[in-house]
């Protein structure tokens, strides 16, 4: 993808970005009210009731509303946090019908992912708990060249981002070495592989996405996600 087609189809999110915001203003001045969120089981249900249609477009606001709506709570989410000690971990939450996944993605000291896109999938992230650093990077036009960072963010509990892959690539981080990091992830529609990336070269590779558990309990045939990178020691 050229710098010039990359701007392009940020363009076009953009301006979709900006339909789905008049949607949202419009349904709350029909007198519907957006949804209250107390929790993660009334974030669950509505979600479910968000996606449960046979319209394949989804209002990016109106999640994204949503997600920040829901206010994080240990309680809720404690029994998805499951941890790794060597990487972080991918647990899911709920599979929505199919229509989309929400995971509790668990990070230790130090834990990072690789530079992945999302295979044309809606990605909304929420902190739960922590601090993340999220880095977007652009297309890389050609293998063998440098890959372009285009912004940083440092994400704490309660802040909300969202990317798909006409905004770019993203490599999210816990740069901590004493604190653990979790943050919520809706991926719609679902995807179980992602190519991943080389910082130095933009060489791309596939990975097998995993869970770690399911649902609150371990995933026993869970292995491990074949990330394979030049440079995961500058992670």
């Amino acid at each position: 993808m050229s710098l010039r087609e990359y701007d392009s189809e940020v363009a076009l999110c953009r301006a979709r970005q900006e339909e789905d915001e008049f949607d949202l203003k419009f349904y709350k001045q029909m007198g519907d009210g957006l949804p209250v969120i107390n929790d993660l089981s009334d974030l669950m249900r509505q979600l479910r009731l968000i996606f449960d249609s046979d319209d394949n477009h989804v209002n990016i606001e109106l999640v994204r509303y949503c997600m920040k709506a829901y206010k994080s709570n240990p309680a809720d989410w404690k029994k998805y946090a499951k941890f790794d000690r060597y990487r972080y971990t991918r647990n899911l939450v709920d599979s929505g019908n199919g229509k989309y996944n929400l995971m509790a993605l668990c990070w230790g000291e130090g834990h990072g992912s690789g530079i992945h896109d999302h295979q044309n999938s809606h990605c909304f992230m929420k902190m739960l708990q922590g601090s993340l650093q999220e880095i977007r990077f652009a297309w890389p036009e050609a293998e063998g060249e440098e890959m372009k960072e285009v912004g940083r963010t440092i994400m704490k509990t309660n802040d909300i981002c969202y990317i798909n892959d006409s905004l770019g690539l993203h490599r999210v981080e816990n740069v901590s070495n004493v604190d653990t990091a979790i943050s919520l992830h809706l991926y719609c529609p679902p995807f179980n592989t992602c190519s991943v990336f080389s910082q130095r070269t933009g060489q791309k590779s596939t990975a097998k996405m995993t869970f770690y558990s399911l649902y609150g309990k371990r995933n026993k045939k869970h292995c491990r996600v074949n990330e394979n990178f030049d440079d995961v020691a500058s992670w």
